[in-house]
């Protein structure tokens, strides 16, 4: 029976509730070390089991930040057009991941929350419109991410190719030495000064110098060491010492702007192209941490790489990167210096990379101990492979604290800029760093935005970005206030509110009318959405069936879902027939979603083993250092369920794996059902 809810029992890690605080929370330098070793187990698990029911004003001026581009929505085409927009905000992210903040964001981190905080004040799936399954097996146990190489997650570039890693040479076909330089400045530079210059480029120690002896002291000697270390090792400054009666060169890293500028022009072949791109493999770790590292180690700002989508934390993950200027030789070096990373697969290009440009990505995933039979495991993945699941925005979506994210998208189109707020600096149930919660007993008592900063060590966090905003223009003038919050931390609190519209409403239709295209549903054609008629319906499948996520440029089904829509935001005091925003950033034109994804590529095999830490999964490193494979066994104490699949961008995988078991993927269901195993 569609959307049946079965009676389950899931084993989760701690590790998983509590996905800020995961085992190895930062990559270390370590100059003879790398990623060997690196992978630890969650020391905690939790057992879950218990049945499941189914559940024309004017704009008002907001502070640009610099490079910030504004959209117009009132310079689109006129509306009636109703032009096609698949998820354009989606296809930013390359897979099942929460949007990123701006690079500039340093978030304050929460505290662990316990059993009692998560039950009490956490989200569940139904809080955020999740309630059906399509499938009709009998759900089972598995644990998910006991470890981090549980969820192996690889890029599919735009040419359709699964990325990996498999190469760490560096190309040898290109002339690394400037064609600037005369023979002469090539010869300056002895092997060993270019290997100490190397290393002091490659490193970031502001204090280290390398000092070159001036054998035949000339000006024309001395301007040819100087050019020869600047366009040979860009980021590094020089200037001449007198030391004891000798002339030294020395070279330093340059300081404030001029070492995150960028590389100059004359130090790059002009044969080779502009960026070098390179497969990044990352352990534990965002992408946007590995960014901002690798950009500390070169010395060059964040904005210099590219990418097209971000990837998954607690995970092995594997995507392209390109940046600009950097030689594929000072990438290979970080090789040997950075825990949990890996560069390879080096190549230059005329192009950087775009954010959405990818297919989608494949993921390999191990459900550890699992209680199903092969019948229940066949049935659940067959179903996965032919049907598919239901494309619901996955938890993450929805922020991890008691104030969830679509509550203040809401306020925001609701233009109730005290609730937004209210929402984002009253004290709020739950555990948090302290400082934060001094923060917001602080701005509780004195509602003094100047006094509640200065309880923050952290300023760049969202709730520092929105009191800096108010000390500096004033309580009354909110709006600019909130402006100062980088832009797609802002988007993301709409676009929250637009899943979780989108999420309701793709319940409702698969209750109503279950896994038929029926008369009133649209489908994408010719480029714009389309009604179907009952004689249409009878040619299309659920497959072909869109949902819209409300907004200006999108229209709606005609049947009873259509005016649930109409229904739902008018319960939110939201006018469906006006989502343009007196604030332009925030009028939604809206997009449109599929309401069933089917995976390709899906393949299974149960596993049985012994030791809960042992790998089960053969990573791109531990080939490329020709580690054995993982040994399974024939009889085993436990049994694993590995899977793999590949999905298009912007859906979630957690969506997937929640159709397989059968369970409901909320923190706070599995705090509650766990907390009462364990009594």
């Amino acid at each position: 029976m569609c959307g049946c809810f079965a009676a389950v029992r899931l084993v989760f890690t701690q590790s998983v509730l509590f996905s800020s605080h995961s085992v190895l929370k930062r990559i270390v330098y370590c100059p003879k070390r790398s990623i060997e070793g690196s992978r630890c187990a969650a020391t905690h698990s939790t057992l879950i089991s218990g049945p499941m029911e189914e559940s024309g004003s004017t704009p008002v001026s907001v502070p640009l930040l610099t490079g910030e581009k504004r959209s117009f929505p009132d310079e689109d085409p006129d509306p009636a057009a109703k032009r096609v927009r698949v998820e354009e905000e989606e296809s930013r992210r390359g897979e099942d991941e929460e949007e990123q903040p701006d690079e500039e964001e340093e978030p304050c981190e929460e505290e662990e929350e316990s059993f009692a905080d998560m039950m009490k004040h956490g989200l569940s799936e139904a809080d955020v419109g999740i309630h059906k399954f399509i499938s009709e097996h009998e759900g089972f146990s598995g644990i998910l991410k006991e470890r981090y190489s549980d969820f192996v997650v690889h890029e599919i570039s735009k040419d359709g190719k699964i990325v990996r890693l498999d190469d760490l040479s560096v190309p040898a076909d290109v002339e690394e030495i400037s064609p600037e330089l005369s023979p002469a400045e090539c010869q300056s530079l002895t092997e060993e000064q270019k290997q100490q210059l190397a290393e002091l480029q490659l490193f970031k120690n502001k204090e280290g110098n390398v000092a070159i002896e001036v054998q035949e002291d000339s000006k024309e000697k001395r301007t040819l060491l100087h050019k020869a270390v600047k366009t040979l090792y860009p980021g590094l400054e020089t200037k001449t010492e007198d030391r004891e009666g000798k002339k030294f060169i020395v070279a330093y890293h340059a300081a404030g702007q001029k070492a995150l500028a960028a590389p100059r022009k004359h130090s790059w072949p002009k044969n080779r192209g502009s960026f070098c791109h390179f497969v990044l493999y990352k352990e534990n770790k965002d992408t946007m941490e590995a960014i901002n590292l690798l950009s500390k180690f070169l010395r060059v700002r964040p904005n210099m790489f590219s990418y097209m989508g971000t990837k998954d934390k607690r995970a092995i993950t594997v995507q392209e990167i390109a940046v600009l200027k950097i030689s594929a030789e000072r990438l290979s070096h970080l090789n040997k210096c950075l825990m949990n990373l890996k560069l390879g697969n080096f190549s230059y290009k005329k192009h950087p990379l775009k954010l959405g440009e990818l297919q989608g990505n494949h993921f390999t995933v191990v459900l550890r101990n699992i209680s199903g039979s092969l019948e229940q495991v066949e049935q659940a993945m067959t179903s996965l492979r032919e049907t598919g699941f239901i494309n619901y925005y996955g938890m993450q979506r929805f922020g991890t604290t008691a104030v969830p994210t679509h509550r203040v998208g809401r306020a925001i189109l609701q233009n109730n800029w005290k609730e937004v707020m209210d929402l984002i600096l009253k004290p709020r149930p739950g555990a948090e760093k302290g400082y934060l919660v001094k923060c917001r007993e602080e701005w509780a008592r004195s509602h003094d935005p100047e006094a509640a900063l200065k309880k923050l060590p952290v300023k760049r966090c969202v709730e520092g970005q929105l009191l800096r905003g108010l000390a500096k223009y004033g309580k009354n003038n909110i709006i600019t206030a909130f402006g100062l919050i980088p832009r797609n931390n802002r988007l993301m609190y709409i676009h929250s509110y637009q899943s979780y519209v989108w999420n309701s409403m793709v319940s409702k239709r698969v209750e109503a009318f279950g896994l038929r295209a029926v008369e009133g549903d649209l489908i994408l054609r010719g480029g714009s959405a389309h009604v179907l008629s009952a004689d249409e319906a009878e040619k299309h499948s659920i497959h072909d069936v869109v949902m819209p996520l409300p907004g200006f440029d999108v229209i709606y089904p005609t049947h009873s879902v259509g005016r649930g829509y109409r229904d739902m935001l008018s319960a939110d005091d939201l006018d469906i027939d006006n989502m343009r925003h007196k604030v332009r950033d925030y009028s939604l034109a809206g997009a449109y979603r599929k309401v069933l994804t089917r995976p390709s590529d899906v393949s299974w095999e149960l596993i049985q083993y012994d030791d809960p830490r042992v790998p089960l999964v053969h990573t791109d490193v531990e080939k490329l250092e020709n580690a054995p494979a993982p040994v399974y066994l024939t009889e085993g104490k436990y049994r694993a369920l590995k899977m793999e699949f590949s999905l298009p961008s912007s859906t979630y995988a957690t969506m997937a794996v929640r159709e397989v078991l059968k369970m409901d993927t909320s923190i706070k269901n599995q705090t509650q059902l766990n907390t009462t195993w364990l009594n």
